[in-house]
């Protein structure tokens, strides 16, 4: 009796309308499972002569989120350190060669490491890093043979705008922006006195840009912007010494040809829009000698915040300008045949050119494809690769062409639907050439090789075949058929015969290994990682398949709670979390990507914690949201999403686990949208969780994740679709979680804030927890495990606990 008092007081405290409440930690159960350090990431050196481990804490702490930040242009910026106020850091780096089980520190590290923007020399014997400390960012560099690291500059490097080192091809020297001396003091716009109103205008043109955020809104933050995006560029050596290399100016990317003769830049120029972010403002990319002497413009970019409508429209003139990997100093460049209007009807989409020294008039037309350029792997002088892509019916096509002689008509040896995994070929094996740049390998001119992750009905066996580029003819070199653990290819160099792989299994931490293919000999193992969730290695998991009402096959992962007993059979509460995803036909929407053999790997974000609690979990249940031909997937959107629901539950339902009565349903991002969905349209789950999502789509009126109408082409879409518009639905329990940083399109902490004031109006059962200084992806210690401790209140109060409250 009295822990049925204590969950309806819970229940009531729940429910109040605000609360001063501290941050919170879960039980021990979860603790013991959220709060682990992680196994640092691996990066090995092309010639394998290092292997690189850098460690990191799992989260961030509040008081990093809380340093100070400016949102400006897309960007969030520390404007006392002048680095992404967001970045990832590592505190620690580990060197080894991959042959030798112990690593070993790298000497003279700085006492505090905040470690980013790493970068390894052309010939791979050295790593530049930018270390933050409490005034700015300083360049430091680490020999690997001597295993020394040593300072090369201040805290005054410009880490704004990204592309921060850049490595002459000697490997002896760097081009890094730099803070210029002159730069203007930041104005504060909690202090500042408007001189005016802030005015934008349209001359008429359609500008249907997605709901971005962060974006400039008055003249004060075009000021700000300015001073934190411009930047000197120096030429440091090794010794410490330094040069100025090129005066200031906002520079954006900065890049070497393959020679080391010249180099590339892109600049930001006014005027600055208001609705897109910084990559689309005016840019001028111009290209100097090594020694910064100008050479030629070769694009100057208008501002482009008034596309054609669609998800395969682009701009119009030259884009994506690169360097051809195989030659020298050629410039590679494409141009949009249809307008970049992909509702022109036109035999092909884009053209591509190379551009040679000194880079003025045109370029040669190389190559033309079907449907949007998306890249190139070059060979050699009479090989290379190239992909399309178009969304709209989810084609992609793979040419092999001969970039020297444009007679010779390209070949197609690949044309799919690229959500089709089962029909994946894999990637390109590649190698570095002599100017350390990574292109396709050839064997003897004729045969490269193709690295896949193998899904089929049969299961997932990846793959290395060797495809002979005269014949088209493939051969399998190696298939995965390793039983009980899954194997992913990493990297295959064909002269050596060694093959790269990562090993896991459920119970057995991801580790990294070398093969033979050849000689089939033992695999030599170079990691040693030990599981960090060791507490729930012996927890029943599969990989269930099963049919929605419409025949479409499915499938999820399901995890019993620790303990379990397969022989009794009690009938547990679960939690299903998925994510909706689109497809353009049933079978590649039908097909099974999850591989039982995969590792059990607790994010902060992942429902697997509760397995520790008496769960059941059925975990990236398959949700596809499907529009063949003509149709488009939201089109039936509702129904469909239903449908997936309940074929879920009934699946798991059928093999004996769960009281259905008690069922939670749970998402992130469009996984919330999906919850809100589901409990305003169904009656299938007692309640939801639903954190970061978009509950009202008339807010994001030019599209929403794969919907390329706008609002006013169909507005009954958007309406059908937005739970706000059903609030007076929802009968279940659902509980909002929000960042009130939140940076991600479409998903402005409004979304949940408005949501909540009209289902508390309608009397819904319903709690916000909005969270301090979070993003769409959540960082702070403090704010995940609060996170965490609010869904499992939630859960106890009304999935577990839901029989116990409704006898009393």
């Amino acid at each position: 009796m009295k822990k049925i008092l204590f969950l309806l007081a819970l229940a009531a405290n729940i429910c109040t309308a605000q609360e001063k409440l501290s941050y919170q930690k879960p039980s021990s159960e979860i603790l013991e499972l959220a709060d682990v350090q992680l196994a640092p990431s691996v990066k090995i050196a092309s010639n394998q002569e290092y292997m690189i481990m850098l460690y990191r804490d799992r989260y961030k702490s509040i008081n990093e989120l809380s340093e100070s930040e400016l949102r400006l242009a897309g960007l969030r910026i520390n404007p006392k350190t002048n680095i992404g106020s967001r970045t990832t850091y590592y505190n620690n780096i580990t060197i080894k060669n991959p042959k030798e089980k112990e690593a070993s520190e790298v000497k003279n590290l700085p006492k505090e490491l905040r470690l980013s923007n790493y970068k390894w020399s052309p010939d791979e014997s050295k790593i530049a890093f930018t270390n933050t400390v409490e005034n700015g960012v300083e360049l430091w560099v680490i020999d690997l043979k001597s295993k020394s690291a040593k300072k090369l500059t201040d805290a005054n490097v410009n880490a704004n705008l990204g592309d921060v080192i850049n490595w002459y091809k000697d490997s002896n020297s760097l081009l890094v922006k730099m803070i210029p001396n002159e730069r203007k003091e930041l104005i504060n716009q909690n202090e500042s006195v408007p001189t005016g109103p802030t005015i934008s205008t349209n001359n008429g043109k359609k500008a249907q840009n997605r709901t971005y955020q962060d974006l400039l809104s008055n003249p004060n933050d075009e000021f700000n912007f300015e001073q934190l995006a411009v930047s000197e560029i120096y030429k440091i050596s090794l010794d410490g010494s330094k040069t100025k290399w090129k005066d200031s100016d906002m520079y954006r990317n900065i890049s070497f040809s393959p020679d080391g003769n010249y180099v590339m830049t892109t600049t930001i120029k006014r005027p600055f829009s208001y609705l897109a972010p910084y990559y689309r403002f005016p840019s001028v990319t111009t290209i100097y000698k090594k020694d910064g002497t100008l050479v030629n413009e070769v694009l100057n970019a208008p501002l482009n915040e008034d596309l054609p409508k669609g998800f395969m429209a682009t701009e119009e003139g030259r884009r994506d300008i690169s360097w051809r990997k195989d030659k020298a100093a050629t410039l590679v460049y494409v141009e949009a045949l249809d307008g970049g209007d992909p509702e022109n009807d036109v035999e092909y989409r884009d053209e591509v050119f190379t551009l040679e020294a000194p880079f003025n008039g045109n370029g040669t037309s190389i190559l033309k494809t079907k449907n949007r350029f998306s890249g190139i792997i070059w060979g050699n002088e009479t090989t290379a690769i190239a992909y399309d892509r178009w969304w709209n019916n989810r084609n992609t096509k793979i040419y092999l062409f001969n970039p020297e002689n444009t007679s010779k008509a390209p070949k197609i040896i690949s044309d799919r639907n690229y959500q089709d995994v089962y029909s994946d070929p894999g990637s390109f094996v590649t190698h570095e050439n002599k100017y350390h740049e990574n292109i396709l390998y050839l064997d003897n001119k004729e045969n490269t090789f193709l690295i896949g992750d193998g899904f089929s009905e049969e299961g997932q066996h990846p793959f290395v075949d060797k495809l002979n580029l005269n014949t088209l003819k493939k051969e399998t070199l190696y298939k995965s058929n390793l039983k009980d653990k899954k194997e992913d290819l990493l990297e295959y160099d064909p002269e050596t015969d060694q093959l790269l792989t990562r090993i896991e299994s459920p119970s057995e931490y991801p580790n990294y290994y070398y093969k033979n293919i050849k000689l089939r000999k033992a695999a030599q193992q170079l990691t040693f990682f030990k599981n960090p969730f060791d507490k729930i290695k012996d927890i029943h998991k599969e990989v269930i398949t099963y049919k929605r009402d419409d025949g479409l096959e499915l499938s999820g992962t399901l995890y019993l709670p620790v303990g379990y007993d397969m022989n009794k059979k009690e009938k547990m509460p679960m939690i299903l979390w998925a994510y909706p995803r689109e497809y353009k036909d049933k079978n590649s929407a039908s097909q099974n990507t999850q591989n039982p053999n995969e590792f059990t790997y607790l994010s902060y974000s992942s429902p697997i914690f509760w397995v520790s609690k008496g769960y059941v979990v059925l975990d990236d249940a398959a949700f596809p949201i499907i529009g063949e031909n003509n149709e488009q997937p939201n089109d039936t959107f509702r129904k469909q999403l239903v449908a997936n629901a309940k074929a879920a539950i009934d699946a798991v339902d059928n093999l004996g686990y769960i009281d259905r009565d008690r069922v939670a349903v749970g998402g992130h991002s469009y996984g919330a949208f999906m919850v809100a969905n589901l409990l305003s349209h169904s009656d299938l789950f007692a309640a939801g969780i639903a954190r970061s999502g978009a509950y009202n789509r008339t807010l994001t009126p030019f599209g929403f994740q794969s919907e390329e109408r706008n609002y006013w082409e169909a507005p009954e879409i958007y309406y059908n679709m937005s739970p706000f518009m059903h609030a007076e639905k929802m009968n279940n329990p659902l509980l909002l979680i929000h960042g009130e940083a939140d940076n991600n399109s479409g998903t402005y902490p409004m979304q949940s804030e408005r949501y909540f004031n009209a289902l508390k109006g309608l009397g819904a059962t319903v709690r916000l927890v909005m969270l301090p200084k979070e993003s769409h992806g959540y960082r702070a210690k403090e704010s995940i495990l609060h996170v965490i401790w609010e869904q499992d209140q939630w859960l106890e109060t009304y999935v577990k606990n839901k029989k116990t409250e409704k006898s009393n």
